[in-house]
């Protein structure tokens, strides 16, 4: 699954492309990727939408809106989760539909509703959700917070401090890595990221939130924005989804390593799966306290 410094890259690549575009209509090829509201509506609803913002909450890529025929409405937004095997793409000039494409908006340039009637308009693009396991999910909402209002802080928003981070872990009782993984608790980490930051901070990932000091918990503050301001330069990390054109997993420490010598230590990489996930660490530079 895409996780923030892969969701970053695209929507970096996306707002160019998209900033300016108002949406002609909408082909839904597989409705149930649609959570809210109903086919007929949001067909009604996004049609002379333009495209003000592009930009990210976690690993939701969030499209403001603002209608051409009812300015004095309250604003919708569009929210995608590519979820395991989502992608969006801008495809210039005519498109014709493949195999796994879930939603299919037709854009133009604002500045042709201005001279041509919108009947008489040809898109000259098109935003194409791609998504081969059909896990990925789409809104459109008036009421943005109802999708996104429980998610938890931006781990690279200033407001995010290590005392907040560290305040936030005690009032857990809950090993790291699932923590970390929680989109409640800290927004945007996946998998990859947090191996990395844990082992970064040389914390394992099993250990209790509310046993780790202050000075631990700012070491895995630092750690967590320095591998995601890692992948974001790196354009994220492509493996086995989707998403391609990063180059992080060719920085990787200990995800994916199983087996290979830590890069600080020597000692092999290590593997075990928690809460369902497979997680890799050194078992020389993060000892679990207590055993």
């Amino acid at each position: 699954m895409p996780e923030l410094p892969e969701v970053e890259t695209i929507v970096r690549a996306l707002h160019p492309a998209l900033v300016g575009k108002t949406i002609l209509s909408a082909d839904l090829r597989w409705p149930r990727t649609l959570a809210a509201p109903s086919p007929l509506a949001f067909a009604r609803r996004v049609k002379g939408q333009k495209i003000e913002e592009v930009s990210r909450r976690a690993k939701y890529f969030i499209f403001h809106l603002s209608s051409l025929r009812e300015p004095q409405g309250k604003p919708f937004s569009l929210l995608i989760h590519l979820r395991m095997s989502g992608d969006l793409q801008v495809r210039e000039g005519s498109y014709a539909p493949q195999k796994h494409d879930r939603l299919i908006l037709f854009l133009t340039d604002h500045a042709s509703l201005v001279t041509h009637h919108a009947s008489r308009i040809t898109p000259d693009a098109t935003l194409v959700f791609n998504d081969a396991r059909k896990f990925g999910r789409v809104w459109l909402t008036a009421e943005p917070d109802e999708v996104l209002g429980d998610l938890g802080p931006e781990p690279l928003d200033p407001s995010f401090t290590p005392q907040a981070f560290y305040e936030r872990l005690h009032k857990r009782h809950r090993q790291l890595k699932p923590l970390l993984l929680d989109q409640t608790f800290i927004a945007g980490l996946g998998n990859i990221y947090t191996d990395e930051a844990l082992h970064a901070a040389r914390l394992h990932p099993l250990s209790p939130s509310n046993s780790v000091t202050p000075q631990q918990a700012e070491g895995l503050w630092r750690a967590v924005r320095a591998v995601l301001e890692e992948g974001i330069r790196s354009n994220g990390a492509s493996i086995d989804w989707v998403y391609r054109g990063g180059e992080f997993q060719d920085h990787f420490r200990v995800y994916g390593r199983e087996g290979q010598p830590c890069p600080v230590c020597g000692t092999g990489i290590e593997r075990l799966t928690v809460g369902q996930r497979g997680t890799h660490f050194c078992p020389n530079c993060q000892p679990l306290e207590g055993d």
